[in-house]
């Protein structure tokens, strides 16, 4: 299990605002968990990082962070 974080350089949607907006742990069998540290926080569960990275990257205008070495 590794722990990241998503720290946002552009809020390109207006909604979450700018630098660290979201928490996340990408789990052995490669399933992510995500969690919003906004005023309307919420929890998703994306089947790979991949997908995650998908929806939530917006080409470099954001960017995630490792906080745990890989294993």
């Amino acid at each position: 299990m590794r722990r990241f974080h998503l720290n946002r350089h552009d809020d390109v949607t207006g909604v979450s605002g700018t630098g660290i907006v979201a928490q996340g742990v990408q789990f052995d069998n490669g399933k992510v968990a995500l969690t919003w540290l906004t005023e309307r926080s919420s929890v998703t569960i994306y089947d790979s990082l991949i997908d995650l990275e998908a929806v939530h990257l917006h080409h470099g205008a954001t960017s995630l962070v490792w906080e745990d070495a890989a294993h």
